[in-house]
């Protein structure tokens, strides 16, 4: 079949057909494939193989590449001695909240800027995206005196589930993301609800939630590892061993556990986050390409 003439590529179908040109091709896209798989799977097998290694391997100079005597023990040693039931517990329950916090508050901030178009939404949208210029350190300080002093009510949030959960609701980045995304909702469906005499709410619940399941997929899976994955600010504002997080909580019993069972700790924490990207990796990539709807 004859190649579209319209197509730009870096090599052209003409050079791809003779033998050299095929030859160097094929080399040098398996040289970058497996470079870039070896970089990112490289450091994933090295955790996984030292969960498996005694003190002694894990520690040797030159490291060794598989273990010579696989020990699984280290696994429930970490499950038993970390006491990661209950650290994973307070994360997913964290995680939980925030992407509930997440739907409900930020889908509706992107909707007014979308479809209710409030006066100077432009403005509010801009100052919003500024803030993503912002360092995240520069923002811990003002984040952590405001924490341990709610303005207003002046409440103490410190080992509060809220204090993780209401700093991750003004999250710029998702509240564009789905804005954009409404954006590309139909405005003839938007007038036809109208006329139908649908309030906005209405018309959020019965026309735009439906239509926005790949996006709101995509800041659940955001939240949920955003949670997961931080660890300063869980330390700040959970210094109980009680409500800690798995991270803070693996940190806190690295000092006196071997190396080879906060390895092993690492990798039971790294599964449930790696388990739903291979499950809804699929919804990430459609709710993050698309940017208009068929019709």
């Amino acid at each position: 079949m004859a190649a579209d003439p319209t197509t730009r590529t870096l090599i052209s179908p003409a050079q791809l057909r003779r033998g050299r040109g095929r030859l160097l091709y094929w080399t040098v896209l398996a040289v970058v494939v497996v470079t870039f798989t070896l970089v990112f799977l490289g450091p994933l097998y090295w955790m996984v193989t030292g969960a498996l290694k005694s003190g002694q391997e894990i520690a040797q100079t030159p490291p060794t590449l598989f273990p010579h005597d696989p020990q699984p023990q280290n696994y429930v040693d970490a499950w038993t001695h970390l006491d990661l039931a209950k650290l994973l517990f307070n994360t997913f329950y964290y995680a939980t909240g925030a992407v509930l916090f997440q739907l409900v508050l930020d889908t509706a901030a992107a909707y007014a800027l979308s479809k209710l178009r409030p006066a100077l939404g432009g403005l509010i949208l801009a100052m919003m995206l500024a803030t993503l210029m912002i360092p995240a350190m520069v923002l811990i300080v003002p984040q952590y005196v405001t924490v341990i002093d709610l303005p207003i009510v002046h409440l103490n949030l410190l080992d509060s589930p809220f204090a993780i959960w209401l700093p991750l609701v003004a999250n710029a980045f998702n509240i564009f993301l789905l804005k954009r995304f409404f954006d590309s909702i139909p405005e003839d469906l938007m007038a036809a609800a109208l006329m139908d005499g649908a309030s906005p709410l209405r018309t959020l619940w019965s026309i735009v939630l439906p239509m926005s399941r790949p996006i709101l997929g995509v800041v659940a899976i955001f939240a949920v590892t955003a949670v997961w994955k931080d660890f300063l600010w869980p330390k700040l504002v959970m210094p109980s061993p009680e409500t800690r997080t798995v991270s803070v909580g693996i940190y806190a019993f690295a000092g006196g556990t071997p190396m080879n069972v906060v390895i092993a700790a690492s990798v039971i924490a790294a599964i449930p986050t790696v388990v739903l990207f291979l499950i809804f990796q699929r919804n990430i990539m459609s709710g993050l390409t698309t940017g208009g709807l068929k019709g």
